[in-house]
């Protein structure tokens, strides 16, 4: 079906002529209004006429020119995407996810929308998350509930929560989301989708925050791969981005004689479901057996920095609860509303230990990993919980336990993706983490790739509009 093509595979169709991006597009807003009354993903999309707007279909009808005349922009050219809410298109609000959030509409694009838009991508929408961004799941006091398309009783992960459930259910192949602790990687494992969380800077921000970064989300690692391709070059208006980058995101990747390390044992937060962890082994015998040279290592976090960047969080939080009126801040959904309350009475030394914790955390994170070129781990230390549910431990008075493998990729500021690896005995998906060296984007894609293909999992099934 046209809403479940590949990037490659649409530009494959429009260059032969076969189709054109008005098809697909037309493909996606039919898959849109088949799914969206159940999975409640997008935020914009019901603009203009239909289920899509007239500026999503007049870009989509100048691509289908520029495919005629032989003049594509890009390998992303009509190719269908999404952008999380967050990440600013002209003309269109940024609620953030929270009933009190900004409706005025955006004046400016972000770095990344200007990228897709010059690359002529077609963008279908704005993808919701919770408020804030600060939940793991689709649970937001603006949207509503974001559902899994492949079991909409489970969660889709967050904070990219709406991009996870569009990346499933079809609106186009290609869907950008942010990660500050690992929203782009959760619901990479929870939706059995490829993501990449990449090293900070490297995809520039209008908006840029410590340990925040942007990156794609798809079912398959060759469209994020295509994705980086076009939103992982320089713009000036990121003071923090890297210099700038002008080689492939894809790269031969041989195996052999590889330094993998593997470890299932964070130190800390959640206990790690024995079926997840042996999913993430599996893999590190699969790269044994290509070659690599494989190491179990011990753990380099532990609870008490899980809990100063969990506390550093809710201050910040705090304070943005707190420039709301009172009206305002009764209409926070109240598990968020209660986690930033933790932050109401922290001192200023105290504050500064939770900020310099940031620093150890990078430390250590660069310390262990230093000496292989990739490491192996969960992304979460459980599969997909109730849709309903906040977080995973359903508690705001924890801290954030279920981030102690991914959140020190953010503070490091190292690449890390999600490869789709497995399922538990219940059906529920199981991605792993492949995370490398600073900068070394190019490399953990292209090893990511190489285990998607070796792996060879079986997509989940969308069981929503079908």
């Amino acid at each position: 079906m046209l809403a479940d093509l590949s990037a490659q595979e649409s530009t494959a169709g429009y260059a032969n002529g076969d189709f054109s991006p008005v098809d697909v597009l037309d493909a996606v807003a039919e898959r849109i209004a088949a799914c969206e009354p159940t999975i409640n993903a997008l935020w914009d999309n019901a603009t203009g006429d239909g289920p899509v707007s007239e500026r999503t279909r007049k870009a989509a009808q100048d691509s289908a020119g520029r495919w005629q005349r032989g003049e594509a922009l890009s390998g992303l050219d009509g190719v269908v995407v999404t952008v999380k809410e967050n990440i600013a298109r002209a003309g269109v609000a940024m609620p953030s996810g929270t009933k009190p959030g900004s409706r005025t509409p955006e004046e400016r694009n972000a770095p990344i929308v200007d990228r897709l838009e010059e690359a002529g991508a077609v963008i279908v929408g704005s993808t919701v998350m919770p408020d804030w961004g600060m939940l793991s799941s689709g649970v937001s006091s603006l949207h509503g509930i974001t559902r899994s398309p492949i079991n909409p009783d489970l969660t889709t992960g967050g904070s990219s929560s709406g991009a996870g459930a569009a990346a499933v259910a079809g609106y186009g192949p290609i869907h950008i989301g942010s990660d500050i602790g690992g929203s782009i990687r959760l619901p990479g494992t929870w939706l059995g989708l490829a993501t990449l969380k990449p090293s900070f800077g490297r995809v520039p921000l209008s908006v840029p925050y410590q340990g925040r970064c942007a990156g794609p989300l798809a079912r398959r690692m060759s469209d994020v791969i295509a994705a980086m391709e076009v939103i992982g070059r320089s713009d000036a208006r990121d003071y923090t981005q890297l210099p700038p980058y002008a080689g492939a995101y894809q790269t031969r990747f041989d195996p052999a004689n590889v330094r993998v390390a593997v470890h299932v044992d964070a130190g800390c937060g959640m206990d790690v479901d024995p079926q997840v962890a042996e999913v993430v082994l599996g893999v590190a015998r699969e790269f044994e057996r290509a070659g690599a040279e494989v190491e179990e290592i011990e753990p380099f976090m532990d609870d008490e920095l899980l809990s100063l960047i969990d506390l550093f969080w809710r201050v910040r939080s705090y304070n943005d609860l707190m420039k709301l009126s009172e009206e305002d801040r009764a209409h926070v959904l109240p598990y968020v509303a209660q986690w930033c309350e933790a932050g109401a009475h922290v001192t200023g030394p105290e504050l500064m230990d939770a900020y310099n914790s940031i620093h150890s955390m990078r430390k250590r994170t660069v310390s262990a990993t230093e000496p292989f070129d990739l490491v192996l781990s969960p992304v979460a230390p459980v599969a997909a919980f109730p849709a309903e549910w906040p977080m995973p431990f359903n508690d705001p008075s924890q801290s954030m336990g279920h981030i102690s493998f991914t959140v020190p990729y953010n503070m490091s500021e190292q690449p890390a993706s999600t490869v789709h690896a497995g399922y538990t005995d219940d059906g529920r998906t199981v991605g792993v983490q492949v995370a490398g060296p600073r900068f070394a984007d190019p490399f953990v894609l292209s090893a990511s790739l190489w285990l998607e293909e070796t792996l060879d999992v079986e997509l989940p099934a969308r069981t929503v509009g079908v």
